[in-house]
């Protein structure tokens, strides 16, 4: 009787704790990790989209290598689409921004012969120059008033191609230089879009990106703080519009082609479902959504007229679902996991 008392007293007790308390609880301290399970739980959720998108560029055919290099110029719309819709800019015209790098590189190259490497990051930095211009007008307006500009201005660039017949009009320039191989169209827009995604989730995270939450927020307590929300938008713009560019003078080299449905209104839809879906304000969900919707449209174009009305369903439940967008559903159910530890 006395062993098996002693026995029962030296039981310790254990109870459930979430793995993520301790983690958070050292997070002020240097000891911030004590075990490689805590840290393997963090680095887990930062590993798995360079993995697997490592590993889907080797393991798909070359049908689907293809649509990988559009998801990815989708996945960069929706997150600049992100960074503008988390400065209070809710934009309708990524279009605007796709179109304008595209066609940057693609006369570069037509009319002056410069090769890739330099026509995109040409086009990257005054695509997003030019596209700032274009919007610093308009900064001052709110909501709907500054969406329908954005809605409005590649519509108009593209009456004006047409009418003008400049940069080929209707049927666009052809025969541009190609990238050197698959493989370096594959990898760099990979190693483009992690840099974007890690990158620009750091800097929202930073003073910068919380100035520009601010004003999403309460721009009127911004200014009050004697910040100038105005520079603040220029930036977050430039940003953006940037990382559009970059797609659409990526895309373009490509596809060898630019023309006026670089301006359609796909480029401008297809990213803002990709956040709502995915989830708004993470820039991950972003990308997250567009890894779903694009391909979804892919295998549904073999139902004709009927993919539209599966598409729409799909987007309907999603929406009415999960509200708040996938990517923070699976972050609050990954946050909620527990262990068992022992009570001392």
């Amino acid at each position: 009787m006395g062993n098996a008392e002693l026995n029962i007293g030296n039981r310790k007790k254990r109870r459930k704790e979430r793995i993520d308390r301790g983690i958070k609880a050292r997070s002020s301290d240097i000891f911030a990790l004590s075990s490689w399970r805590e840290m393997l739980y963090l680095a887990a959720p930062r590993l798995l989209p360079i993995v697997g998108l490592l590993v889907l560029s080797v393991a798909l055919s070359v049908y689907w290598q293809r649509v990988l290099l559009s998801v990815s110029v989708f996945a960069l719309l929706a997150i600049s689409w992100d960074i503008m819709a988390q400065t209070g800019m809710i934009s309708l015209g990524q279009a605007l921004f796709f179109g304008t790098g595209a066609y940057l590189s693609g006369t570069m190259n037509h009319y002056w012969g410069w090769p890739p490497y330099i026509t995109i990051p040409l086009a990257t930095i005054f695509g997003g120059l030019l596209c700032t211009a274009f919007l610093i007008p308009v900064l001052r307006l709110r909501g709907i008033f500054f969406s329908m500009v954005t809605l409005v201005l590649p519509l108009m660039l593209v009456r004006i191609i047409e009418a003008t017949r400049i940069f080929g009009g209707t049927e666009g320039l052809s025969g541009l230089t190609a990238l050197p191989s698959k493989w370096v169209e594959l990898y760099v827009l990979i190693i483009v879009l992690l840099a974007v995604l890690f990158g620009f989730r750091r800097m929202m995270n930073s003073d910068f990106g919380l100035v520009l939450k601010g004003i999403n927020d309460n721009d009127r307590s911004v200014m009050n703080a004697g910040i100038n929300i105005y520079w603040f938008k220029i930036q977050a713009l430039f940003i953006a519009s940037s990382i559009g560019a970059f797609a659409g003078a990526f895309l373009t080299h490509v596809y060898l082609f630019v023309g006026m449905p670089v301006f359609a209104l796909d480029y401008s839809i297809l990213p803002i479902a990709s956040a709502v879906v995915g989830g708004i304000g993470t820039l991950a969900g972003s990308m997250l959504g567009a890894f779903i919707l694009v391909p979804l449209s892919e295998i549904l174009r073999g139902l004709g007229g009927l993919r539209i009305v599966f598409y729409g369903l799909f987007l309907v439940v999603f929406t009415v679902a999960i509200p708040e967008g996938i990517f923070h559903y699976i972050q609050r159910k990954y946050h909620q996991f527990e262990r068992w530890v022992e009570v001392e």
